[in-house]
């Protein structure tokens, strides 16, 4: 055999030309820019869960007006699902006027893919961006609220219901964190004053 030079017989496989196909995500249109140049420009949203009990929850979804770090919606609800999303986007879109285009920027949950969020979105000619999955510093603001709402109020809480929820996320919300929490990015001022500032100006 060895004076017959036969071909060697292949032990290696041979490669494919075939490429891995690359996931593709939704576009970041924010790219974690969170200081827009008016209200109503850039609006940004979040789900967190508040426990009311042994392992029974409920959940709270906001939308914060990135220019002056205002909560301007919320909503708590016993399901994390696309309804929640949808009523919380429609109580934004009820309680302000949005003069040219909005740019909402979400995680990428089933949630904000829903088709009858989706009819929302496009309804109102509204961009769509989305942080990249598993990183929240994409949404580092609505994050931060989050972590301060439940360091300065819900921990030291033992809920059993939602209405309980209800009064307490009222009373940092709307009473305390939009009237009162000053931020670095707003030059020291609370919510409210930077959109009372804004509005006075181009009266």
């Amino acid at each position: 055999m060895k004076n017959m030079a036969l071909p060697k017989m292949a032990t290696v496989k041979p490669k494919t030309a075939l490429k891995k196909t690359q996931k593709t995500y939704p576009q970041n249109l924010l790219n974690q820019k969170f200081n827009p140049d008016k209200p109503n420009q850039v609006w940004s949203t979040d789900f967190t869960y508040i426990s009311i009990g042994y392992k029974k929850y409920v959940y709270l979804c906001a939308i914060i007006d990135l220019y002056s770090r205002k909560y301007i919606a919320w909503k708590l609800s016993h399901r994390m699902d696309a309804k929640l999303a949808c009523d919380t986007l429609e109580l934004a879109l009820n309680k302000r006027k949005i003069e040219g285009t909005l740019l909402f920027h979400s995680d990428q949950g089933s949630q904000f893919k829903a088709r009858e969020f989706r009819k929302i979105i496009d309804d109102n000619n509204i961009m769509h961006s989305f942080s990249k999955p598993r990183y929240p510093y994409d949404n580092a603001v609505t994050e931060a609220f989050f972590k301060y709402l439940k360091h300065r109020q819900i921990n030291q809480k033992n809920y059993q219901n939602i209405k309980q929820v209800q009064l307490d996320c009222f009373e940092y919300i709307e009473n305390f964190y939009n009237n009162y929490i000053p931020h670095t990015a707003n030059l020291g001022l609370t919510p409210n004053q930077k959109e009372e500032n804004y509005f006075n100006a181009i009266k």
